[in-house]
């Protein structure tokens, strides 16, 4: 707008003109300090180290593997390494022994002549592999003497209903869960290597027959698991079909129960526990995971160690790496806890402690550390 247009403007038109200005001003300071903010956010985030699944939760499977150093070559050719062998078989199935019956260098005859055994080697195949398929025919006839007819009874090992056997079923249910076998490969497989023809429609049956038996052992499991005083627990994304879901785990010692939810919520750990409470709980820091504990919820220190790591490689060397040394320790005590005393536990309680409070009272300089000090 130039001069001659303000002076031709009356106050009242010159006012409203000065008004929407300032506020266009302050709409746009407002969102330069936003900009400022968020510049200066990014520029901190250009210097800190990419998150891995060694420094933070990142998934192993979304790591990326360094490239291996190339091999050094002299003169090209590959440098020879001590020889190996199969050893032989400690019960072979079978033995053939073989006698000479001319000599490879004349061609004498040496049948007649008195041999040693010279070598021994094994030949090892797999036999012809087909389903062992038994015919159970049940007789019958009329009974002499109500005139009613009668049947034999199935055999108690191979009794009516389902043709497949208990191996067969123990065999689909490795596959499918173990080596994670599809469905359609699977019965290609059984059909190729077993010559068993069997539709994906029975392999689903078979799994589903399987139901009460896993439950059964799954409630016992639980069962162990809340009779104790310690619970560690975990969750992980889990695709089912074109959903995304959530597989949970409760574990301690060598009992272990899986379960998939479609949510995170804590639901998920108030419906496992019941009216059930431990005294310790290890987990993350997830929300879901945190306040179950009667006495003390123990954070677990796998990731905590990763992000002590993380801060380590961000740049902290004030508080992060004798952290790191701490934890180390009390994961060394905790491997050989079965071995040590109770007086000699606590001995190494207090121990830990007073290091960790001499930590604890240091002033890292790095913006990582003081995060990782807060959290600690």
């Amino acid at each position: 707008m130039t001069r001659e247009r303000l002076d031709s403007l009356d106050k009242e038109t010159l006012i409203r003109l000065v008004l929407a200005q300032a506020e266009t001003i302050a709409a746009l300071t407002k969102q330069c300090e936003t900009l400022l903010a968020r510049v200066a956010e990014l520029e901190a985030k250009l210097g800190l180290p990419p998150k891995t699944p060694d420094n933070s939760s990142t998934p192993p499977s979304k790591g990326q593997k360094p490239s291996a150093p190339a091999s050094a070559k002299s003169d090209g050719k590959r440098k020879s390494h001590a020889g190996a062998h199969r050893r032989p078989h400690p019960n072979p199935t079978s033995s053939r022994d073989i006698a000479a019956h001319a000599c490879q260098h004349c061609g004498a005859d040496v049948s007649q002549r008195p041999q040693l055994a010279c070598e021994a080697y094994d030949h090892i195949e797999i036999p012809l592999i087909k389903p062992d398929v038994t015919r159970v025919t049940l007789y019958g006839g009329v009974c002499p003497c109500c005139a009613r007819k009668f049947k034999a009874p199935p055999p108690a090992d191979m009794p009516k209903g389902s043709p497949f056997g208990e191996n067969l079923r123990a065999l689909v249910i490795y596959l499918r869960f173990t080596q994670g076998i599809a469905f359609e490969r699977l019965a290609t497989l059984l059909s190729d290597i077993l010559g068993l023809e069997i539709s994906e429609g029975a392999l689903v049956n078979m799994l589903d027959a399987s139901r009460d038996a896993f439950a059964a052992q799954r409630s016992a499991i639980r069962a162990r698991l809340l009779s104790g005083t310690a619970l560690q627990s975990d969750e992980t994304g889990l695709r089912v079909g074109k959903s995304n879901w959530w597989l949970w785990v409760f574990h301690h010692g060598d009992s272990a129960v899986f379960v998939a939810e479609p949510s995170r919520a804590k639901k998920v750990v108030e419906d496992f526990l019941g009216d059930f409470r431990p005294d310790y709980w290890v987990s993350d820091r997830y929300g879901g995971q945190l306040g179950w504990a009667n006495k003390e919820n123990q954070v677990c220190l796998a990731h905590l160690i990763r992000d002590v790591q993380y801060a380590i490689d961000s740049g902290d060397d004030v508080f992060a790496p004798d952290l790191r040394h701490l934890l180390g320790r009390a994961c060394r005590i905790g491997r050989r806890r079965e071995r040590l005393s109770d007086a000699t536990l606590k001995t190494y309680k207090s121990r830990l402690e007073a290091r960790l409070d001499e930590l604890m009272a240091r002033a890292p300089m790095h913006a990582v550390g003081v995060k990782l000090q807060n959290m600690t």
